[in-house]
């Protein structure tokens, strides 16, 4: 079988005039991905959306993170749309999974590359 790689992503929206940092937690649902040619949808989900702080490395766990599956489908519709306008989209998805899964295969060889160099009887 062919491995494909689809690895959850954040996306961090910073405003110049503000301190927070709009976080958005996505990810590939399994039932979404390899179904080429069916009606257009998206092919990635935002999981939850969080304000950070901007410019802070760690973030906190005290602040509220709103998970998607209870949000009113048209804010998680203008939510997406808002991700579309920047550019992240079905086709950044795309190129996601074909990037992460090409540097996949490449550990992949060098892992059984060095797992029969290490068992080799010599």
């Amino acid at each position: 079988p062919d491995l494909t790689s689809t690895p959850n992503f954040v996306v961090e929206v910073i405003k110049d005039d503000t301190k927070q940092t709009l976080v958005l937690d996505c990810h590939y649902p399994e039932d979404e991905v390899g179904h080429e040619g069916e009606e257009e949808s998206d092919i990635f989900t935002i999981r939850e959306v969080s304000f950070q702080p901007t410019g802070e490395s760690d973030w906190k766990d005290t602040n509220y993170t709103l998970n998607t599956d209870s949000l009113d489908w048209a804010l998680y519709d203008h939510l997406m749309d808002f991700l579309a306008d920047r550019g992240v989209d079905n086709t950044f998805a795309d190129e996601l999974i074909e990037l992460s899964t090409a540097l996949e295969h490449q550990e992949y060889i060098k892992f059984l590359e060095d797992l029969k160099s290490f068992v080799k009887c010599q």
